[in-house]
């Protein structure tokens, strides 16, 4: 393919270098020189080059490998890429490293693909376990269960002994077995929360499974984490996030607890990745948890951390008839999920924060959802005032097609998890029937949000599902499973290119987290977060990008990661 290459930036870096650390006699040696490789910048004209210079955890130098020369000294390392690909390093606009990490060191069933081989592990994980009080951990996925409704029979014959609470890998229903069930006092007389429901029998008893505020039911008598495990998990997940390439975060729902593990690493000088944290906000007391929330952002803030971001649960999810939908789910008379806010009350909260300064984090699924947060942002913005909030809404799994433009037009970031646009049985099976096929053509409406002028940034959700950037790069554009191969796009409409998928994962991260500035591209004076690719995307079938792998991950110029085998 044919590549630009930054010969006028790079002749200017050599004339600034020269001016400013060299003298007359040239630039001065810098620290490291990547070169011989396939450089995509993600800089404002998408351009490439062939070499990159860094000094003191700075880029300086852009360009063509001839033109790096004088960069290079005898205490510099040099590195041949041989043909290789270097992007500036991953962001994710939407992840759990801290919640992710601890279940990740727990009963993990993410990746199992039937309810038999999910039972074994947990038998496996109790069996390995003898000690521990309670079995927790999750991971399961709903459409391996009639109904999405596992039986606390079932889980009693894994686990008999104990209490057993696995949370759903969507994090909006949970399993729990008749232990655990007993010890929090939930019987066929106990009512449904407000927000939640406790799925039941045909005779009316509680049967296992638990939907979004009826899990807390339940969470309420395990035993809580301590901060050593908060911060174990966030080690896990960082470690996770840097194998990825990844090396800037959105937390996106961050308890005091996880903000403290956060700070800790951060003082340590082991927190390997910028993190943007979004206090999660109390709905049940809206503005009553402003002070609280104030409170929090002042005392969180270090080298690589922040807590400027407020979280907002909006609804729940499709699959289990959480979410709010304008129109009624087919097949369930009247039922359109409920909203966790009322309206009146989400503008008032949305009004409050902005006029605080914070940047709001949505959770929205359904269409109702959606267009209670735009109503709810736009309210804000008329009140207090145009600012530049980049308030941003995540998951957006169905837009109305009405509300479409107002991304552009509330300078609202769209903050899409582009791995779950694959036609998997999350959708063809639980959610399609649910909406019917008109409804169905505006799930994850990412191209139409891009062509309409609105900002897409994209995250991952992970543990939800997959972190790593590259899957869902693929899915951004083939609208397949990764595991599929090449075939039929599911909602072909809603694809977009490669280019436009990863600067939804750098460059457009970085605006979403206000570090456009020093991050998301490859240019001088921007901080030294790369990744290294073992090929280039650009130049293999789509089908492929999910094989490729990151070999080696810098946050500012240093390492961070490093596959086996690879010898930088």
């Amino acid at each position: 393919m044919t590549r630009r290459l930054f010969v006028a930036a790079a002749a200017l870096v050599i004339a600034f270098a020269s001016r400013g650390a060299g003298g007359e006699g040239g630039p001065a040696p810098a620290d490291l020189v990547l070169t011989g490789g396939a450089v995509y910048t993600v800089d404002g004209a998408r351009s490439w080059a062939e070499a990159v210079a860094v000094s003191g955890g700075r880029i300086v130098f852009v360009g063509t490998a001839a033109n790096a020369k004088p960069w290079i000294g005898t205490a510099t390392r040099v590195v041949g890429l041989a043909g290789k690909m270097l992007l500036p390093a991953f962001h994710d606009s939407h992840v759990h490293p801290v919640s992710g990490g601890i279940e990740a060191l727990q009963c993990d069933l993410h990746g199992l693909d039937s309810a038999d081989s999910v039972l074994s592990a947990i038998r496996t994980y109790a069996a390995k376990h003898p000690d521990a009080k309670w079995i927790v951990g999750g991971g399961w996925d709903l459409p391996l269960f009639p109904n999405a409704n596992p039986s606390k029979k079932l889980l009693d014959s894994v686990v008999p002994d104990r209490p057993a609470l696995l949370d759903a890998s969507d994090g909006h229903s949970a399993w729990a077995n008749s232990k655990a069930l007993a010890i929090a006092g939930i019987t066929r007389a106990t009512q449904d929360p407000a927000h939640g429901r406790i799925e039941r029998d045909a005779s009316g008893e509680p049967s296992g499974a638990l939907r979004e505020e009826a899990v807390g039911l339940v969470a309420r008598v395990v035993p809580k984490s301590t901060a050593k495990d908060r911060e174990d998990g966030l080690r896990q997940g960082l470690t996770v996030a840097n194998g990825f390439g990844l090396t800037s975060l959105q937390e996106a729902s961050a308890s005091e607890g996880d903000l403290t593990a956060y700070a800790a690493l951060d003082a340590a000088g082991t927190l390997t990745a910028r993190v943007s944290a979004a206090i999660t906000a109390h709905t049940d007391q809206a503005l009553a948890d402003l002070p609280r929330i104030r409170d929090l952002r002042a005392r969180y803030r270090g080298k690589r951390f922040h807590a400027d971001a407020v979280k907002i649960f909006a609804d729940g999810v499709l699959e289990t008839r959480t979410a709010a939908v304008i129109e009624p789910y087919i097949g369930y008379g009247t039922e359109r999920g409920k909203t966790n806010l009322d309206p009146a009350d989400f503008r008032a909260l949305a009004t409050a924060l902005d006029h605080e300064g914070f940047q709001i984090h949505v959770h929205a699924i359904g269409d109702r959802a959606v267009r209670d947060t735009l109503d709810a942002l736009e309210a804000a913005q008329k009140t207090n005032g145009v600012r530049d909030s980049r308030h941003h809404i995540a998951h957006l799994e169905l837009v109305d097609p009405a509300d479409i433009p107002r991304f552009r037009t509330l300078g609202v970031i769209a903050n899409f998890q582009p791995f779950w646009a694959n036609g998997d049985e999350y959708i063809t099976k639980m959610t399609e029937p649910e909406l019917g096929p008109a409804r169905s053509r505006w799930i994850y409406p990412i191209a139409s949000v891009e062509a309409a002028g609105g900002v897409t940034a994209f995250g991952s959700d992970w543990n939800v599902s997959s972190m790593n950037p590259l899957d869902g790069i693929e899915v951004a554009i083939t609208h397949r499973e990764p595991s599929k191969g090449p075939g039929p796009a599911w909602l072909p409409e809603e694809r977009i290119t490669l280019p436009d998928a990863i600067a939804g994962y750098t460059i457009r991260g970085a605006y979403l987290d206000f570090t456009e500035r020093e991050t998301g591209s490859i240019e001088v004076g921007k901080a030294a977060d790369l990744v290294v690719l073992d090929r280039n995307l650009f130049e293999i079938p789509p089908s492929q990008i999910h094989e490729a792998k990151v070999l080696w991950t810098l946050l500012d110029g240093k390492e961070v990661y490093r596959a086996t085998g690879f010898t930088p």
